[in-house]
């Protein structure tokens, strides 16, 4: 989508320049102290992740000719998070709310969504380890398959909540009047809510704080909840090893091989 013909669906009194990003597909629009931000084809999990005061406020949507929707979202003036402030309380405030609404549930649901299984997970992260030859070619792998096989059994049985499944210090946005939004959902699927909080705490919680930020979630540390954890912190490390074997990014590959040699070692110390 040109900027020149985006001035003619929104007017010419707009001044749109791109927003960055992967997709080539977000503007920023400005028109004398206002600012909007435009996306096209964002998902219709959109409207509720805006009425749930999750995401910045949706103001319209516009279905083009063509067929492809536009969507204008409430600029807001803030910045993402630092590293160091994803131990801060919002955040897991935030999850929580996230994990506990029924609202992002049905509506994923209703966009034909179906529940992630760690069954499936294991499946397909193992015949594409086999695949690629990363089996005969990396120790570690090997170790990293025996461990999720070993690991199944504490993942069932768990409540299925919407994941954000990339919480990235920069996929949180907090404003200038102290709001804090969740951004970037395409990738956000049902599954098991350790997939989210095993992330900032792998990342960014210090060990000795993760009984708090837990805590402050709203559960309670246990061994079958650690075990949950590293299950899918590995799962999601074989995942991109594969990914960028595919790609022939060598290395990505050896950086997430390091990622991967460390969840086995802390994943030993924490569980045996």
């Amino acid at each position: 989508m040109h900027v020149n013909w985006l001035q003619k669906v929104i007017g010419k009194e707009w001044n749109i320049t791109p927003a960055g990003g992967l997709t080539g597909d977000a503007y920023i629009a400005e028109r004398q102290d206002r600012r909007i931000f435009l996306k096209r084809n964002s998902s219709p999990f959109l409207a509720v992740l805006s009425a749930e005061g999750i995401v910045p406020k949706l103001m319209w949507t516009k279905r083009l000719e063509n067929g492809d929707v536009l969507t204008a979202q409430e600029w807001l003036e803030g910045r993402e998070l630092k590293p160091e402030e994803m131990q801060h309380h919002h955040v897991a405030n935030l999850l929580n709310r996230i994990h506990q609404s029924s609202e992002l549930l049905h509506m994923l649901m209703r966009m034909g969504k179906k529940a992630v299984t760690s069954d499936a997970t294991y499946r397909d992260v193992a015949a594409w380890s086999r695949q690629n030859g990363l089996l005969d070619q990396y120790e570690e792998v090997g170790r990293a398959l025996q461990v999720l096989k070993e690991l199944l059994p504490a993942t069932y049985h768990q409540e299925l909540v919407v994941c954000h499944c990339d919480l990235n210090h920069n996929n949180l946005i907090l404003t200038e009047h102290g709001d804090l939004y969740l951004v970037d959902w395409d990738n956000a699927m049902i599954a098991d809510p350790a997939m989210d909080f095993g992330m900032v705490l792998k990342w960014y919680v210090p060990m000795n704080d993760w009984d708090a930020w837990l805590e402050q979630y709203g559960v309670e540390r246990n061994d079958s909840l650690v075990k949950r954890m590293y299950w899918y912190l590995i799962a999601d490390a074989l995942h991109y090893i594969n990914w960028h074997k595919t790609r022939n990014e060598w290395h990505k590959v050896d950086e997430r091989l390091g990622t991967l040699r460390e969840l086995l070692n802390t994943y030993q110390s924490h569980c045996y």
